[in-house]
């Protein structure tokens, strides 16, 4: 632990030049996972060409089901959609369940930052999409934004756009907003938010908001080597975003004991335990941020983005000899079992 935190101090102080090349290596996981990034299928990044930007679309109709109060059980308020995806002051349904929110939680700032709440939810669970904020600590917290500010942060599959959100919101935040955003979300303890079930099947999805959204009826198809993290009501998490709905991960049959061997143990020397670092039960460690019973998916893309060199700052230099190694599998069975954990 002493030795951890004394690597931490070195990588604070030995930060390699923003963009830095990765060594010339072959890399293990060689392209994006694209059910961590919210996608169906990969592509290289080193030669993806952005689609062109669609025509705007006419204006709509008025839509009549948009005046409709919604209801959701325990919640003596009620929302029209409008109201719960206003980006500038979406529905808090559940006020009770949270400290009272800092203004740009809340509110934002109009036009340049959208509310930390509408992605995060009032609690700071979060969605797959994006990431579980509550419970991460304080100084962890503003390094992210620090890093997303400075450059230092990015996603190593071009698709995802709210990763490129999320630097905005970074620029356009001040230090009195950021500062207040972090002191929010790291007073509220992580509670259980995910289950994790093993599996040879899962129920067919489609994509949506960069969540797999299960699909109506009874279809299954097999898991793959893969993760597939989907709400457990879907238009519960879908259109009324319920911060009290959480999600159900179903991981392939034996990544867990997998994961296991590679999590406590470091799979007899191709990382390291992670305990070392994020402390007894991988429920933190000071400034190393809780792991148990956190999201497959975004853990996923922290690992890869680490290997990749599209996430660097300080720290970083810390992570990367212990990710070089793995492959997709282990990806998928670190991740899994750090899904399983009792927060």
């Amino acid at each position: 632990m002493k030795n951890c935190r004394w690597a931490l101090v070195l990588a604070l102080f030995i930060v390699p030049a923003l963009g830095a090349k990765p060594p010339q290596q072959e890399k293990a996981a060689a392209l994006p996972p694209p059910w961590a990034y919210g996608f169906d299928a990969a592509i290289d990044p080193a030669t993806y060409v952005p689609p062109p930007p669609a025509a705007p679309a006419p204006a709509a109709a008025p839509n009549p089901e948009d005046s409709v109060l919604k209801h959701l059980p325990g919640s003596s308020l009620a929302f029209t959609l409008p109201q719960i995806r206003d980006g500038f002051g979406p529905a808090d349904w559940y006020p009770t369940d949270h400290p009272q929110m800092p203004d740009v939680v809340a509110h934002g700032h109009k036009p340049e930052v959208r509310a930390c709440s509408l992605c995060h939810y009032p609690n700071g669970k979060g969605r797959p999409e994006n990431a579980g904020v509550a419970g991460l600590p304080y100084a962890y917290i503003l390094q992210t934004m620090s890093d997303f500010k400075n450059g230092a942060r990015r996603s190593a599959d071009p698709r995802k756009a709210n990763t490129n959100i999320m630097i905005g919101f970074a620029k356009s935040m001040t230090d009195d907003e950021i500062k207040a955003a972090a002191q929010y979300f790291s007073s509220m303890k992580w509670t259980p938010w995910i289950k994790v079930v093993e599996t040879n099947t899962v129920p067919k999805t489609r994509i949506g908001g960069g969540m797999f959204l299960r699909v109506e009826g009874e279809v299954m198809e097999p898991i793959g080597g893969r993760i597939i993290e989907t709400p457990e009501n879907v238009e519960a998490t879908e259109m009324l975003r319920n911060s009290r709905s959480g999600f159900i991960a179903y991981v392939p049959v034996g990544s867990l004991k997998k994961g296991e061997d590679l999590v406590v143990r470091g799979g007899a020397g191709k990382t390291v335990a992670c305990a070392a670092c994020h402390g007894e039960g991988l429920k933190g460690n000071g400034a190393f941020p809780s792991l148990a019973g956190r999201s497959p998916s975004y853990i996923a893309r922290q690992l890869y983005d680490i290997q990749h060199y599209t996430r660097n700052g300080p720290g970083t230099q810390l992570m990367r000899p212990i990710v070089e190694k793995l492959n997709g599998d282990d990806i998928v069975a670190i991740t899994a079992y750090l899904a399983s954990l009792a927060p």
